[in-house]
């Protein structure tokens, strides 16, 4: 099963319900990864507390112009589309904070002035929490695009029968590349008008790739009913409600995880993770 667990804002709870899952799902007999995609702001570690084994930097290739080939055509300005190189007169700027790697300006280089160079923007760890398998991706300070990043950590990802992707806030770029491939997607909210127009959003970002989805209510209150009524309408499985309980807030708020500090939320968790297995199985069968 690969499953991303991902919102429509932030501050939901989305890592507290991932780094549970994964907990519960590693203590049977299955074998599980936990990927960190929320590579800006990384903290599933806090939770787990692995010990990192690897790690290795990440980046793109950006063009770079040996100025004595160079003649100025301005064939490279021209093909770009993110406006990442630039010819002014004989004198030709690159920007590697809009380049997208995509290689154009040096196939189209009559002078073959233009070669690609590496260009670091983050790293990725790989190590183990107990038996949980974990990989994370930490993007540079100051660097614009994660998805190349968060590509990284996706394809670092170990061969697990329960693989969590534990995708950024939002629905823009970044998490789309999280939740891109998952076989389930699993949306966290809270009923506030904010995080209600948010899921919203989500749920259309998720039709939009094609993704079965459900929901889970963080901090579930009577308030939820206008999130409950729209997922109704929409055919989503609220797959769980999570109690608004100051002794998860307490946990928390000490790195513990709720599986761990009140037994009766391992069992919530490990219905969820069946739930989503259940799902999962239906839309496979659908499919022949």
């Amino acid at each position: 099963m690969r499953i991303a667990i991902a919102s429509g804002k932030g501050g939901t709870g989305k890592t507290t319900v991932a780094t549970n899952l994964a907990t519960v799902a590693a203590q049977g007999d299955r074998t599980v990864a936990y990927l960190d995609c929320d590579v800006e702001e990384p903290n599933g570690h806090i939770f787990l507390q692995p010990e990192i084994t690897g790690t290795q930097p990440v980046g793109n290739l950006i063009p770079c112009v040996d100025e004595e080939k160079c003649t100025g055509c301005g064939e490279c300005a021209k093909i770009c589309q993110y406006g990442a190189i630039a010819c002014l007169g004989q004198k030709v700027l690159v920007y590697p904070e809009l380049c997208h790697a995509c290689g154009g300006c040096e196939l189209v280089c009559p002078a073959d002035a233009i070669a690609e160079t590496f260009h670091e923007i983050g790293r990725l760890e790989t190590g183990h929490a107990g038996p949980i398998r974990f990989v994370r991706g930490l993007l540079n300070v100051g660097e614009p695009m994660s998805p190349p990043v968060i590509k990284a950590v996706k394809a670092a990802a170990p061969e697990a029968d329960v693989v969590i992707a534990d995708a950024p806030p939002g629905t823009s770029c970044p998490v789309i590349e999280s939740v891109r491939g998952a076989d389930f997607v699993l949306l966290v909210t809270e009923p506030t008008p904010f995080g209600f127009h948010d899921l919203k959003l989500a749920i259309e970002m998720v039709g939009a790739l094609g993704l079965p989805c459900g929901v889970v209510i963080n901090r579930a209150t009577l308030d939820g009913d206008q999130t409950r009524s729209h997922c109704a309408g929409r055919g989503i499985p609220i797959l769980e409600e999570i109690p608004d309980d100051r002794r998860l807030a307490e946990a928390y708020s000490r790195g513990v995880l709720a599986c761990n500090a009140l037994p009766e939320y391992h069992s919530r968790f490990l219905g969820l993770l069946e739930a989503m297995a259940e799902q999962i199985t239906r839309k496979r069968e659908a499919a022949g």
